[in-house]
């Protein structure tokens, strides 16, 4: 590769780390410079230039798809209290962001979560003169397996019924959970909507890497609520910076079953 293609890729990598970090991107490459100051450059030629500057999503689904994956991973606090700055740089509300954490929850455990939005009140208070958060509603009033039932019906269809089903002759309680905690409490929360839920659902589930069964159900839920293969492709590509290219390439693989199987 040339030296021009080798800058092109530099300026336009540094370009929107600037816009993330709101000018503080050289402490990001600086950082660096007596210990691997080419890791430096390879954040922001690869992880800025090639990826975060690819077409597909906006930059606001790119900040709170990587929030969800780096709060679900739970080792990179650092890299998730930037990404939520970045987040609110791009034009992300922290209302938008403590719904990503609160939602991970459900694919991560409460002590991910909790991380998470630790990790996020150090922010906002670094940051006092953001608009202040106003806390999303709750989910509505009624009965919450029938509330969950529906989300569930509305958001994976068969695939997501099915799940439930293979539950009933061994745990019960738990599809019962699934419904009345996960989707009637969680998904049916305001604060997002669920084309955004699905999208960082992927993003989460693929950066876990141990979940497949259950990103291919989110996979066909990201489509049947509105999302696209673009967007789906592209969530899974930028998870290559963030938990490796090896989760990328079985996201990518689980991706592909499911284009396949509703083509057919």
């Amino acid at each position: 590769m040339s030296t021009e293609q080798q800058n092109d890729r530099y300026e336009r990598g540094y370009a929107a780390l600037s816009e993330v970090a709101n000018g503080a991107q050289d402490a990001v490459i600086d950082g660096l410079a007596d210990i691997a100051p080419h890791m430096g450059r390879y954040i922001v030629e690869f992880g800025f230039g090639d990826i975060y500057t690819r077409p597909g999503l906006t930059r606001r689904q790119r900040q709170l798809s990587t929030v969800a994956a780096l709060a679900a991973l739970g080792n990179a606090a650092p890299q998730l209290r930037f990404h939520i700055g970045g987040a609110l740089n791009v034009g992300c509300t922290r209302q938008e962001i403590v719904e990503v954490l609160i939602h991970v929850c459900v694919y991560a455990g409460f002590p991910a979560a909790l991380n998470g939005l630790t990790a996020a009140r150090e922010v906002f208070e670094s940051r006092p003169d953001d608009t202040p958060f106003v806390p999303a509603s709750d989910a509505p009033d009624g009965d919450r397996f029938v509330r969950g039932q529906q989300a569930l019906a509305d958001i994976d269809g068969d695939a997501g019924q099915q799940v439930i089903d293979s539950l009933k002759d061994i745990a019960p309680d738990l599809a019962r959970y699934v419904l009345e905690f996960s989707f009637g409490d969680i998904y049916s929360r305001t604060g997002l909507d669920l084309p955004t839920r699905e999208l960082v659902t992927v993003a989460l589930c693929t950066a876990l890497g141990t979940v497949g069964p259950q990103l291919r159900v989110h996979l066909h839920g990201l489509l049947n609520v509105g999302g696209t293969r673009e967007e789906a492709v592209e969530v899974i590509t930028q998870m290559a910076g963030y938990a490796g290219f090896p989760a990328a390439l079985n996201g990518l693989a689980a991706a592909r079953e499911v284009f396949a199987a509703r083509d057919e």
